[in-house]
């Protein structure tokens, strides 16, 4: 009996026949022998190829890359263990081991894979290695965790913990989705570093750099309103309030130097103002029932994790 017989490969696919294939294998060749690809839908030979390499395929009954995970891990997947990554071969089925160490050892219920540990020249362009620093930065700001890595799509997590997220995200904002759940709802997560390399010649790339990385700042943003109300309101709050202010001043500046008055940019300067100062009270009246609301469940688990220590 294998170590790895409780944990199953997941990989989501559209249109990989170039590579499917080769990443099936050797992920099977590291020991990892249930092997799931969800396809969206191919037209190119990609679900023929990987069922020829010994996966088992099921076609997604929606589409894009977060419907298919959660349909995947909802309905197709038995295993308690779960490794999920791209069907492109820019990941190495040889780092599966470090991945699922964490997890079988209990010292995390979600792993994520670093990129930027071991990233090969060619793997990323210059352009969205500036925009993954920026979106892990402002995740570290906005969420107050540092996972180094995001939006990488190599992960590995128990099928109970991921049940646990509540996951909307339909594209590829799912790997975001994913970090900011597990934030949200306190999983220990670890980081190992892996491998990443360039696309194979022939394969061609789903992701749309500009239109993804707004969908994945507005989920950044968006997840703020529960996980970090502070900052979500009183971001918009001090934008506000700072959009009030400097009309104000133009409006002293020019009835103190010109005699000029500007009665609709004053009442627009007082509305935002008032408006800017009642968002950042609201945060900040936010953060704090959200702050007793976490206290208030972890007093419950304890009291739960006593009771069933007696």
């Amino acid at each position: 009996m294998s170590e790895y017989d409780d944990v199953c490969v997941l990989l989501p696919t559209m249109d990989e026949v170039e590579t499917v294939a080769r990443v099936v294998e050797a992920f099977r060749d590291a020991g990892l022998d249930e092997v799931l690809v969800i396809d969206g839908g191919s037209a190119d030979g990609t679900q023929e190829a990987a069922r020829e390499a010994g996966a088992r395929v099921v076609e997604q009954s929606g589409r894009g890359k977060g419907q298919a995970v959660r349909e995947a891990v909802r309905d197709h997947i038995e295993a308690r263990y779960v490794v999920m990554a791209d069907a492109d071969a820019t990941y190495d089925a040889g780092d599966a081991e470090a991945m699922l160490d964490p997890l079988l050892s209990g010292e995390a219920d979600h792993v994520i894979g670093n990129r930027f540990a071991d990233m090969r020249p060619g793997a990323m362009t210059r352009l969205n290695r500036i925009g993954n620093r920026i979106i892990n930065a402002s995740f570290r700001v906005i969420h107050g965790e540092s996972y180094r890595d995001i939006l990488s799509g190599y992960r590995a997590f128990t099928r109970e913990s991921f049940r646990r997220l509540h996951l909307t995200a339909d594209g590829f904002g799912i790997e975001t989705e994913m970090a900011v759940e597990c934030v949200k709802d306190q999983q220990s997560v670890a980081v190992v570093p892996i491998t990443y390399r360039e696309r194979p010649g022939g394969s061609a790339t789903n992701l749309h750099p500009v239109r993804d990385g707004g969908v994945i700042f507005l989920e950044l943003y968006r997840k703020a309103k529960t996980n970090n109300p502070l900052f979500y309101f009183g971001s918009l709050g001090a934008v506000l309030t700072g959009a009030g202010a400097l009309m104000t001043g133009y409006v002293l500046y020019d009835w103190v130097v010109n005699r000029i008055t500007h009665e609709i940019i004053s009442i627009g300067a007082v509305g935002a103002a008032v408006l800017g100062i009642q968002l950042l009270i609201f945060g900040f009246l936010a953060d704090m029932i959200l702050s007793l609301h976490r206290e208030q469940v972890a007093r419950y688990e304890r009291a739960v994790d006593d009771g069933s220590e007696r």
